[in-house]
């Protein structure tokens, strides 16, 4: 069996692709602070994989970050279509 999944990967799940590039923005923001804003770039993703499996606006997508000292929360907000 570890010779099938080394010769054939399997392909990352898109959750598991979007946390990490979550996470890859995050740890860069911490690095730039003052730089530019993230955040416009990270919405306009969140609503391009989330329109791939339901219905929704960019005002159906809310996000902020808090800073408190060394303390930062990423909040997000997605109001999704009754089923």
């Amino acid at each position: 069996m570890a010779l099938l999944s080394f010769l054939f990967p399997s392909k990352p799940k898109s959750a598991t692709a979007a946390k990490e590039r979550l996470q890859i923005i995050i740890a860069r923001e911490r690095n730039h602070r003052g730089g530019p804003d993230f955040l416009p770039a990270l919405h306009r993703e969140l609503i391009e994989v989330i329109s791939k499996y339901t219905k929704v606006s960019a005002d159906d997508i809310k996000l902020s970050l808090d800073r408190q000292g060394n303390l930062e929360v990423l909040e997000v907000n997605v109001v999704l279509p009754d089923a």
